[in-house]
C-alpha cells in the first residue's frame, strides 16, 4: 500500500505559479512512477505529466501546460512536485496525484495507476 497526500493547491491570479506537492508513505516510494491528473467541473480526468520512478524519464499530455508544468521528484523526501507556471483560468481543477508500481524508466499508461490521493484544488482567477 502507498498513501499520497497531495499539498499547495490554492486561489491565484492567472499569470501566478504554484508548486504542488504529493507526499508518499508505504512501501518504498522509488519503485513507483507517479503522474499528476486533474479534473475540471463537468469534465472528464485529465492525465497530466508522470514521471518513472528512477526520474529520469518524463512525460506530459496536455499540449497546454507544456512548457509551463515541470513535474520531479524527490525519492529521498517521497515526494513528487508539479510546479505550475503562468497559470490559466482553464487549469482551475483538483489536482490528484497517482502512483502504480513500475520497472526504472517506464511510463505507465493513465488506466494503469493504482494508487490515489485525495486531491487539492486548484483556481485561477482572471
Amino acid at each position: 500500500q502507498v498513501q499520497l497526500v497531495e499539498s499547495g493547491g490554492g486561489l491565484v491570479q492567472a499569470g501566478d505559479s504554484l508548486r504542488l506537492s504529493c507526499a508518499a508513505s508505504g512501501r518504498t516510494f522509488r519503485q513507483f512512477a507517479m503522474g499528476w491528473f486533474r479534473q475540471a467541473p463537468g469534465k472528464e480526468r485529465e492525465f497530466v505529466a508522470a514521471i518513472s520512478w528512477t526520474g529520469r524519464r518524463t512525460a506530459y499530455y496536455i499540449d497546454s501546460v507544456k512548457g509551463r508544468f515541470t513535474i520531479s521528484r524527490d525519492n529521498a523526501k517521497a515526494t513528487m512536485y508539479l510546479q505550475m507556471n503562468s497559470l490559466k483560468p482553464e487549469d482551475t481543477a483538483v489536482y490528484y496525484c497517482a502512483a502504480v508500481y513500475a520497472n526504472y524508466d517506464d511510463i505507465p499508461r493513465p488506466e494503469e495507476y493504482d494508487y490515489w490521493g485525495q486531491g487539492t484544488q486548484v483556481t485561477v482567477s482572471t
